[in-house]
């Protein structure tokens, strides 16, 4: 039986200088950009932006000099995620490459792909996309039925993708194909590889609008598309133990309890300004936002420490979830003001955007129902 560990963690105090420089940054970057907009967070993507941030070494932060990256502290780069969060910053283009993908290719890799690929991430140049969620499947993984069959030289992929984030825009995709026709076991056959979405043949990119009207899910189709030999990433058949692994970057960072606080700094601008009596439901959702906080910066001090959070990480990424969906009905309690689309003040508005987004974030990264097997298992409670 494993159990929890949420070991408290604080800041190193030289992190404050690095946070100060941020917020410059931000406070010029962002000072014509609309609330709605920032309370896309992690979800907004602008390219320009990403390069910018890629000049001032702010992408591939923890990652070998030798790679492009800079050799700091997880504990800089948690400062830099959780600034760029909470003042609502277009980081969706080189999110994933930077969260997971990166770290994957360093962990996983051939040299060549970490030559090749990762000096361009640390720029903010090159963004990639997960092929992991497919039809009929939802969160199972294992269910995955996309093969590469093997070929001279190469893989022959068939099969679908979907709820591809960025697909449409990323340069590459970390997929989780089936490699074994008759595994042993659901879990084995699985490899994961490398795709280059720019240019290989028989591959469509078809985009999913959700219910804000954005379009950044897609359904990704292959059909006989050729994946050179040199694109596996890691061991044929080891694709399952690698994609847990690359999941702990996904599940644990602030983005888990930072994608709705736009609208809590918006709710409490918005009591102020009508003299409502809120403090004491403002007081809870603070305290349960500082418990998150601690627990995810935890989290950091693990991945500091090289030890692998897979477990705290589901738990940091589930009540994450319910503090964040929970946010939109707590604010028209406390005001009785209905969300807007296209109109009204910046509380509305912004409360418009995440009442229509929220439900997505207990799917996104595993859902609730996957995160808690996966609490139980290690817990030895099945």
């Amino acid at each position: 039986m494993q159990p929890f560990r949420f070991d408290l963690c604080e800041l190193p105090g030289e992190t404050e200088g690095l946070r100060e420089e941020i917020r410059a940054f931000l406070a010029e970057e962002l000072k014509h950009v609309p609330k709605v907009t920032r309370a896309q967070t992690w979800s907004g993507s602008d390219t320009e932006f990403s390069r910018k941030m890629g000049a001032k070494g702010w992408i591939g932060m923890t990652w070998p000099k030798k790679y492009g990256g800079h050799e700091r502290s997880f504990f800089d780069r948690y400062v830099m995620l959780e600034e760029m969060l909470a003042a609502g910053a277009p980081v969706g283009a080189h999110w994933i490459g930077d969260r997971q993908s990166g770290p994957l290719l360093l962990r996983f890799g051939t040299e060549e792909q970490r030559q090749k690929i990762l000096p361009r991430v640390a720029k903010g140049e090159c963004y990639f996309c997960i092929g992991m969620s497919e039809p009929d499947s939802g969160s199972d993984l294992a269910a995955t039925r996309t093969r590469a069959d093997k070929v001279d030289g190469g893989y022959k992929v068939n099969g679908t993708k979907l709820w591809t984030s960025g697909a449409h825009t990323a340069h590459y995709m970390i997929a989780l194909f089936r490699t074994d026709s008759a595994p042993e076991a659901k879990h084995s056959g699985l490899t994961q590889f490398l795709v280059d979405l720019k240019n290989t043949d028989g591959i469509t990119i078809r985009p999913i609008k959700d219910l804000a009207g954005n379009a950044h899910f897609n359904e990704v189709v292959f059909e006989d598309a050729f994946v050179p030999d040199g694109m596996l990433v890691g061991t044929e058949g080891g694709g399952w133990g690698q994609v847990t692994a690359e999941l702990a970057f996904e599940r644990s960072g602030p983005e888990r309890y930072l994608s709705s606080f736009m609208l809590m700094v918006e709710m409490i601008r918005e009591l102020e300004k009508r003299g409502g009596d809120g403090a004491v439901e403002i007081g809870r959702l603070v305290a349960h936002l500082v418990t998150l906080r601690q627990m995810s910066l935890s989290v950091a001090g693990m991945l500091e420490k090289g030890e692998n959070p897979a477990l705290e990480a589901s738990v940091v990424k589930d009540l994450g979830a319910i503090f964040e969906q929970d946010m939109p009905v707590r604010a028209h309690e406390l005001l009785g003001m209905a969300p807007t689309v296209g109109e009204g003040n910046d509380y509305e508005q912004v409360l418009g955007y995440l009442t229509q987004t929220v439900p997505s974030f207990s799917l996104r990264g595993g859902t609730r129902e996957i995160l808690r097997g996966i609490i139980a298992r290690g817990l030895g409670l099945r």
